[in-house]
């Protein structure tokens, strides 16, 4: 007898399962709950321009495609990786002529400017009622012209309940799922893997039942981690295990440990850390804890933030194991960050001083005749580029913020701040 997941043109769980109206939505509560704003639109029946922005599987297009549905829009559908300015014409013509279009575009952020600003008269006229899906922060991604014309909603990745609903569910109404014998005895590896993503998590159950060889099929941890091939990290990357782990990772960079650091670095990966999140603190890191003991590191780890936002998990693993690598090999200093602390605490002190005249600005007559910019003196009209000059506050003269450390890169900003502000500084 065929296995009854032989079926050629059989959709896969996650598209089975996806709801065709609100009712059937689960999670987004702050978005689709009662009083929420989704169902607010459905009923006023005025759906505006929208981005919906969270990480995948979280109902981008499953909300689009209710949002269509529920208030009689024809649902059109573009993808940004195989469509060009052509086709949004072609789309935004036939709009034009009949109305009532839902025009659909997932991973708009990989849309150029050309094609996004194709959208704009048409979503401005209002022929199209353009919803666009979007795994990255639309303010980087979108430009501003459309952006302004769009509502922006955050998806957030779903709850342990509500991936538990959503297991039920498809256990008990799939009609394919229906005729095995399925029983849910450990949860814990397969929430895991999933990561908040309801596609992630559906395909994995309709893997683990296929493989199954006999009934009841139980899903156990064990099951799912054989089935899907990994171990099961130990890693709760919205609980106390993320906050431990990044500590973990940020402290063996600092301390110039890079083996302990890739190590870190690898369980948050497993665990399915966001890689941008993990970029962005080597970005701090670069700063606050290296600084001008190398200046490279910022630029390096700038270059790392860039990278792995153009190519993603997995290759940009490793973008992040080359960056901090070299992160915690390099020299280390806090000067930096020391001096704009002290400068903080001093600010908070002494409140707003004024600015002396001599380093005011003075783009009119009568701030010329007031004294403004008056004995100011032009560095690169001297010897060495540099000329003895006061630039606090008065009440501020001669106080000493940045004392730069003992590494090779600032002993040489001492010899020069020392040479040039002798009798001023304690260099």
């Amino acid at each position: 007898m065929p296995s009854l997941f032989q079926h050629t043109l059989l959709p896969p769980l996650a598209e089975r399962m996806r709801p065709k109206k609100l009712s059937d939505f689960i999670g987004q509560q702050h978005l689709v709950g009662e009083g929420q704003i989704i169902p607010l639109l459905i009923r006023s029946g005025n759906i505006p321009s929208i981005i919906f922005w969270g990480p995948p599987g979280t109902g981008k297009t499953t909300l689009a495609r209710i949002l269509a549905a529920e208030t009689g829009k024809t649902f059109v559908t573009l993808s940004a990786i195989n469509s060009g300015v052509k086709e949004v014409r072609e789309i935004i013509e036939l709009a034009r002529k009949s109305g009532n279009i839902l025009l659909f575009i997932d991973e708009i952020h990989r849309f150029n400017k050309a094609q996004q600003d194709s959208l704009l008269g048409a979503v401005e006229k209002g022929w199209v009622t353009l919803i666009g899906a979007t795994t990255e922060n639309p303010s980087f991604e979108v430009i501003q012209a459309l952006l302004s014309r769009c509502q922006v909603y955050v998806l957030k990745s779903l709850e342990k309940e509500d991936l538990l609903h959503l297991l039920h569910r498809a256990i008990s109404e799939d009609e394919i799922l229906k005729q095995k014998n399925i029983r849910l005895i450990e949860t814990d590896a397969i929430l895991e893997f999933s990561g908040g993503d309801a596609r992630k998590l559906l395909n994995a159950l309709e893997l683990v039942v296929h493989a199954a060889e006999e009934e009841p099929v139980n899903i156990t941890n064990e099951q799912v981690m054989k089935q899907l091939q990994r171990k099961m990290p130990v890693y709760d990357k919205s609980g106390e295990q993320h906050y431990d782990v990044i500590s973990a990772f940020i402290k063996a960079i600092r301390g110039s440990d890079p083996n302990a650091a890739v190590y870190w670095l690898a369980r948050m990966i497993e665990g399915g850390e966001d890689p941008l999140f993990i970029a962005r603190r080597l970005l701090i890191l670069a700063s606050e804890d290296i600084g001008n003991a190398n200046p490279q590191a910022l630029t390096l780890a700038n270059s790392c933030f860039q990278a792995v936002h153009a190519v993603g998990y997995p290759e940009c693993a490793l973008i992040l194991s080359q960056t901090t690598l070299y992160l915690a090999a390099s020299s280390k200093s806090n000067s930096a960050t020391r001096a704009f602390q002290n400068a903080i605490e001093l600010v908070s002190r002494t409140g707003s001083l004024p600015v002396p005249l001599h380093l005011r600005n003075a783009p009119t007559s009568l701030m010329h005749q007031l004294g403004y910019g008056k004995d100011y003196r032009y560095a690169h009209d001297y010897e060495g580029n540099f000329v003895h000059q006061e630039f606090f506050p008065d009440q501020l003269k001669n106080t000493l913020l940045y004392e730069p450390g003992d590494n090779e890169e600032e002993l040489k900003m001492r010899m020069r701040l020392k040479k040039w502000w002798e009798g001023k500084y304690p260099y």
